[in-house]
């Protein structure tokens, strides 16, 4: 556990990310920070922050009320607009490692960590299902940094192989062709004993949902009612955002081949199993030998994270 306070390294810059760009807007004492790793619940955990706020069922899309601050391809000016014109505690987006993150200890920032075998389930269905309009959306931008984004591979195991081996920064082993997600947790893992630092596990959510809202409001001094609460969780089980995925994270634009359902999509665990090989979990065992202390993996891996002191 460090005893010292985080400091950015690394500046992430490629077709999807810009750290650089948490710099350009105008920060605020009470903004919630929701920094996950890609594919660990963070429309899900969006959600539920945004219902804590609000104190109401209302259905928003998260993009319009929760923006992804480091998202390179949406200009500047109009993330400035949106967010300025926020009367609300905002919730901020980021899916940055804490070495590429501007670190205030006033902030509240909420971590999500999953399975890293469970994210890489999810993160097939979300990168297979891409159309010809979210490649030009993440490669048609100007003053795009390096490499374009590659079309996704035609089978799962071919993914596979590049994820769990290959990153897109010099500094990253795995996650390619995004960026990390065993390392991403690593960074912000150390810095867990911060008070403003709240690392939620995935499966915790599926196991207690209702004890999981309860802690997120104490982290973030929101009181709620334990009706309110009941209420909230019903709202945000997986099923519930998977039936109003319309209503949550629309596609207007048709991004996926199968719209906001495939972008909310199972929320369960364990797909791995029957997909990845020997070899596979082999190499997922070497990466996550190297980029994982022993607590960090114990605790992305386990089924039920509680019994699991952080």
């Amino acid at each position: 556990m460090t005893a010292t306070l985080p400091t950015k390294t690394r500046t992430y810059r490629n077709h999807m990310l810009d750290s650089e760009r948490w710099l350009q807007i105008e920060r605020r004492p009470d903004d919630i920070i929701i920094a996950t790793p890609y594919k660990c619940g963070t429309t899900w955990m969006q959600t539920i922050v945004m219902h804590l706020i609000f104190q109401d069922l209302k259905p928003r899309q998260v993009d319009e009320v929760s923006r992804w601050v480091d998202a390179a391809p949406i200009p500047i000016k109009d993330l400035r607009a949106v967010l300025d014109a926020q009367t609300h505690r905002r919730v901020l987006k980021s899916h940055l490692p804490m070495n590429g993150f501007y670190y205030r200890a006033e902030d509240k920032m909420i971590v999500v960590g999953r399975d890293p075998r469970d994210v890489f389930m999810s993160f097939w269905n979300h990168y297979a299902g891409y159309t010809d309009v979210a490649y030009a959306k993440h490669n048609d931008w100007p003053g795009r940094p390096g490499a374009p984004l590659p079309p996704c591979p035609d089978t799962i195991r071919e993914l596979w192989s590049m994820w769990i081996s290959r990153g897109w920064f010099d500094w990253e082993s795995e996650g390619y062709p995004f960026w990390s997600n065993l390392h991403h947790v690593q960074t912000w893992w150390r810095h867990r004993d911060l008070p403003n630092i709240l690392l939620v596990h995935y499966n915790d959510l599926l196991a207690d949902l209702n004890g999981g809202i309860a802690r997120i409001a104490h982290f973030l001094n929101i009181n709620c009612s334990d009706e309110m609460r009941a209420a909230i969780t019903e709202k945000t089980t997986f099923a519930s955002m998977k039936r109003d995925a319309a209503d949550v994270a629309a596609d207007p634009d048709g991004m996926f081949a199968g719209g906001a359902k495939q972008f909310i999509n199972k929320g369960t665990n364990g797909r791995w199993r029957s997909v990845l090989t020997a070899d596979d979990l082999a190499a997922y065992d070497r990466t996550a030998a190297r980029e994982l202390s022993p607590d960090c993996r114990a605790w992305l891996e386990a089924i039920d994270s509680r019994a699991i002191c952080i």
